[in-house]
């Protein structure tokens, strides 16, 4: 099978203030919440923002006095985001609380018990992928797309730029040689902004000089085609413009589109749905791979049953890039990490209040922090890896 070397590829990003990314850091931080006083909670957060309101729903088990301060993680959240407009603003939206208790009927098939293994939280497949094309071995466009809202956001809050507001987004078209990224063909970006007497014009003067900070150095040239605000004005932003949900923003959180998706959102579920779990491990799996010299490019799948502990298959594909046979890896896979979700869980060290930091700019591709944050970022086993195959 042959691949193509010479082409263009495209990836979005949104922002923190975005209202999708508003209702998964909102899920996310009521996940912390419950895994910071109960490591075993089991916690499934959906969110709902629309103008002055925010809506929590779910089921959950474990740390009851959690439910008692929704309102004030909402809302601190909100604020930190830093939304205080008319329309969206922390201190006077209205809340609702919606979670109850987690199914009998769920909790039989995931617990543990005297004669079973801890199951999957659900059914599914779930994917992992890794290139050598950026150093934190991430698709370029989706890598970039995030840096520059990141960039943006850190701009804003820092005072750097008080104009721009917390709602962006950012999409990247590479063109590629080779195989490799070597420049930016096109450049979307729509930011939300404060003084409503700013043109498109106005808008990419402002926000340039920080894209060009974050781009590779002679990726933006003449030929390069912007398209700042291309709507107009971009004042009514967040939830007040336009309504949010939990996990609607599946491919911004993983590869941008360059690798498939199980289907499965991540924001507001703890480690026992194999969602979030399976996947980070499929990302961490396909990661090491990569960096162990025995693909330049990786994608791995995993599949499960609910209620059932070990994973069903494990694929891999190393798309012509291999140094030993699929087949291979996929052995070298299974002996090098335990893939029941108790062995995930152990091996990532995820029950713990790691979440809601993962809820904007990517699950993926970050570096892993001392709080044990993205520790499906590190390539710890790329040795052992080495020496199954």
């Amino acid at each position: 099978m042959t691949y193509r070397s010479d082409y263009l590829f495209t990836s979005e990003s949104v922002s923190e203030g975005h209202p999708d990314k508003v209702c998964d850091r909102i899920s996310d931080a009521v996940l912390d919440s419950f895994l910071s006083e109960d490591p075993e909670a089991r916690v499934a957060c959906e969110t709902f923002a629309t103008t002055d309101r925010v809506i929590v729903g779910g089921e959950v088990r474990g740390a009851p006095g959690v439910l008692s301060r929704i309102e004030q993680i909402v809302r601190d959240c909100v604020r930190d985001i830093g939304y205080a407009q008319k329309g969206f603003h922390w201190e006077t939206l209205v809340v609702q609380n919606l979670i109850h208790g987690q199914s009998a009927h769920i909790a039989q098939g995931v617990d543990a018990a005297e004669n079973k293994e801890e199951g999957a939280g659900d059914q599914g497949i779930m994917f992992g992928y890794a290139v050598d094309e950026t150093p934190v071995l991430m698709p370029a466009p989706i890598h970039y797309a995030h840096a520059i809202l990141r960039r943006l956001a850190e701009a804003r809050k820092s005072g750097a730029e008080p104009r721009l507001g917390p709602d962006a987004k950012s999409q990247l078209t590479l063109r590629y040689v080779d195989g490799m990224p070597v420049g930016v063909a096109s450049l979307v970006l729509s930011t939300q902004h404060l003084d409503e007497e700013m043109s498109s014009a106005d808008v990419r003067e402002m926000i340039e000089p920080f894209i060009r900070e974050v781009l590779p150095e002679g990726w933006l040239t003449g030929e390069t085609v912007w398209h700042v605000n291309p709507t107009g004005k971009f004042v009514i932003g967040g939830p007040d413009g336009d309504a949010g949900l939990t996990g609607r923003k599946i491919i911004v959180d993983t590869y941008g589109g360059a690798a498939p998706h199980g289907g499965g959102a991540f924001s507001g579920k703890d480690p026992t749905k194999v969602d979030r779990s399976a996947a980070y491990a499929a990302r961490y799996l396909a990661k090491n791979i990569v960096a162990s010299g025995l693909a330049k490019r990786c994608v791995l799948q995993l599949s499960y049953a609910i209620g059932v502990a070990r994973p069903l298959s494990i694929y891999a594909d190393t798309f012509g890039t291999g140094q030993v046979p699929e087949p291979v890896i996929e052995a070298a896979v299974a002996k090098v990490m335990d893939l029941t979700p108790k062995g995930i869980r152990t091996h990532l060290g995820l029950n713990k209040p790691i979440y809601q930091r993962t809820a904007a700019y990517g699950h993926f591709g970050r570096e892993p922090d001392s709080e044990g944050g993205f520790s499906w970022e590190r390539t710890d086993l790329a040795d052992a890896l080495r020496a199954a195959v």
